[in-house]
């Protein structure tokens, strides 16, 4: 860039000079091209040399001024190349006296305000670069805050659901009950299926179908007379992005509190559908409904919804309410958004 705006300033030089000039014109401007880039490499050198200035020496002032006394020594240098040998000194020649001070203070007229132009430009070009590094900086933190507090949120759901399911496995094997062995081989193939996927934060609604559908074989084995299963799953769904454990949660939830803590047990209905560009998800039981004086949603409805809030935004609702005659429903919607490739 250096060497386009010092080819190009030294053109316009050239081009003033030789107005007026009245030797030869190739001349001209090989000298003033000549000049300008050793003023430019003046500048470049002084950019860098010395490391340290004297206390009170800026380092632009020092660029400046070193231009501006470069003019008179380039140019007396350019003349005494450019003199065939034989021929007189430059001094001795009116004409070549008259251009060598003409060329001398229009460089010293010229050059420093193109010197202190090009550090005004670079002073800008510093600060623009420094902001932009600050504001990617700035994002990049975001993105980690974001992803440690999606990783804390994952870490508090992994154990919730582990102990949940281990509590009903040794509670089926306190009965002595003949299936307590399928029940702990499905656990483990359960759990070889499940957790890999709980550090990634770009699962698909097609895992958690997948998920949901093994825990509820699992808990179908425990109470297999109480526990009844009916999904309603729209097509194109599968591709979709949805934090880990999202519809397991859900489902998890009507089946500990709603279903569970019934003697007859009951249904759990699971509706996943879209709707104008969203998610809109409806799982629903018909238990023993929310206990009476709990409001809003539990610890584990909550984390979900701050997970899903990271992931997504704002644009995202949870909701639990009561249903009629008995039983409870959660209704979840959310963006639907490609899972990345």
């Amino acid at each position: 860039m250096r060497v386009v705006v010092t080819l190009l300033v030294a053109s316009m030089v050239a081009s003033i000079l030789s107005l007026g000039w009245e030797t030869a014109l190739t001349g001209l401007w090989w000298r003033v091209l000549g000049i300008g880039s050793t003023l430019m490499i003046v500048f470049s050198i002084l950019e860098r040399f010395p490391a340290r200035l004297p206390r009170g020496v800026a380092r632009w002032a020092l660029q400046v001024i070193g231009v501006g006394i470069a003019v008179p020594v380039c140019t007396i240098s350019t003349y005494l190349l450019s003199t065939k040998k034989g021929a007189p000194p430059f001094w001795d020649d009116e004409l070549r006296l008259m251009g060598f001070g003409i060329m001398t203070i229009f460089g010293i007229l010229v050059a420093p305000w193109v010197a202190l132009a090009a550090l005004v430009r670079q002073r800008e070009a510093t600060v623009s670069r420094l902001a932009l590094d600050l504001e990617l900086k700035q994002s990049e933190l975001a993105r980690h805050a974001v992803e440690a507090r999606m990783n804390l949120l994952t870490a508090q759901v992994k154990p919730h659901f582990l102990f949940n399911t281990l509590a009903n496995v040794h509670a089926l094997l306190g009965m002595d009950s003949p299936r307590a062995t399928k029940v702990l081989e499905s656990l483990i193939a359960y759990l070889r299926a499940a957790v890999p996927r709980l550090d990634t934060n770009n699962e698909t609604i097609g895992h958690e179908i997948e998920l949901t559908r093994a825990y509820l074989d699992l808990m179908q084995l425990r109470m297999p007379d109480r526990l009844q299963v009916v999904w309603a799953i729209a097509p194109g769904l599968d591709h979709l992005r949805c934090p880990p454990l999202t519809l397991l949660t859900l489902v998890e939830n009507a089946v500990q509190h709603g279903i569970d803590p019934t003697e007859y047990g009951g249904t759990v209905r699971i509706q996943l559908q879209l709707q104008g560009g969203q998610c809109e998800w409806l799982v629903s039981d018909d238990g023993q409904g929310l206990q009476s004086g709990s409001k809003g949603l539990g610890t584990g409805l909550k984390a979900l919804l701050e997970r899903l809030q990271l992931s997504f935004g704002s644009d995202v609702a949870l909701t639990l309410n009561a249903r009629s005659p008995k039983g409870a429903e959660a209704k979840l919607r959310f963006p639907a958004v490609a899972a990345s490739p």
